[in-house]
């Protein structure tokens, strides 16, 4: 076990949930994280080279919670996310043409060129953001819970959220708010141990995260947010407790990204160990390594998935490129209204 201490304490994982989700498919997370990566890899090869412009925040390294996450909800549930949602986005199932091409602000996005990376939209698969106010997203998924609840729809909504999230006002009235009212909504937060480069014990007082949630009469516990199943068989926990009635759950999963919080990000207030340390329990090569050993998965099965997800992103980005940009006539739809 690794020493380096960067707030305190060693950065260990949290304590998985005993066992995996039941019939949790191990290699469908495998094949989904890779089309994350892969996607996150193109992306600041496309920002280079100017092609994507503006802020671009990369979720390498936090694949398993996008993906063991969101394998665990249904069509009908609703998904509230952060600026650092693509990851979340393909997960919740948002094609990768749509996406890439907003990434390019062309109007096939699926925000039609307006939102880019840090605002990710699709009402049809009821994901409502990408917001890049840090906190932003607690009030909606109230909200949209409330609403659920009032009208007696047997739905639930996620809310992703990062740890910098907790330190805003808001989090505080909607956890209160949440658990009087016995709202469905999952808190998820992605406790990635950084908000922008300020570390965890610089911005918190107390660091168990999942604890203080508590304190407002929430389940809520840790999970090892680097375990793709094991964030499955939490949320598999989670939901089926809201769907029973319940109340809300809080999920602090516990990862990190490795590379900077965005493009613009010199990552001067991390020690290059703590980097190294985490990279060593990259949540591929943990599945990928349990898969094999488990002989569930082979060296030509990686290469496969590796292959069908740069052949996707080869086909997005063609299409991103080929897809017409939106004419200076219409920058003031949807700003503005339109006298009758």
């Amino acid at each position: 076990m690794s020493t380096i201490e960067t707030d305190g304490h060693a950065p260990a994982p949290a304590a998985a949930v005993p066992g995996e989700a039941a019939g949790t498919d191990r290699k469908a997370l495998l094949r989904q994280m890779i089309r994350i990566r892969r996607f996150e890899e193109r992306c600041v090869q496309l920002y280079s080279a100017e092609q994507i412009r503006g802020f671009l925040h990369l979720y390498v390294g936090e694949e398993a919670v996008a993906a063991g996450l969101l394998s665990e909800i249904g069509a009908d549930d609703a998904v509230v996310s952060t600026y650092r949602e693509h990851g979340h986005a393909l997960a919740r199932g948002i094609p990768m043409t749509d996406l890439m091409a907003e990434m390019f602000g062309r109007t096939t996005g699926c925000s039609h060129g307006r939102g880019g990376s840090m605002h990710l939209f699709d009402a049809r698969r009821r994901f409502y953001g990408g917001n890049a106010i840090v906190g932003g997203g607690l009030p909606i998924a109230v909200g949209l819970a409330l609403a659920d609840a009032m009208t007696g729809r047997d739905r639930i909504t996620v809310c992703l959220f990062g740890d910098g999230a907790m330190a805003e006002g808001e989090f505080h009235e909607c956890m209160n708010l949440a658990a009087l009212w016995r709202l469905p909504v999952l808190f998820a937060c992605e406790n990635n141990r950084y908000a922008m480069g300020t570390a965890l014990a610089r911005e918190h007082a107390a660091t168990d995260l999942a604890l203080r949630a508590a304190g407002y009469g929430l389940a809520a516990w840790p999970v090892d947010g680097m375990d793709a199943t094991a964030v499955a068989a939490a949320t598999r926990r989670a939901v089926t407790s809201i769907r029973a009635g319940g109340g809300p759950c809080f999920l602090e999963l516990r990862t990190y990204r490795f590379r900077a919080h965005s493009l613009y990000d010199a990552d001067r207030y991390r020690d290059k160990a703590e980097i190294a340390w985490w990279r060593e329990r990259d949540p591929l090569r943990l599945l990928t390594e349990r898969l094999r050993d488990a002989g569930e998965l082979t060296d030509e099965d990686v290469r496969r998935y590796e292959a069908q997800a740069d052949e996707e992103l080869d086909a997005a980005i063609a299409a991103a490129e080929a897809a017409p940009a939106e004419p200076v006539s219409e920058l003031t739809r949807h700003v503005y209204a339109e006298r009758p």
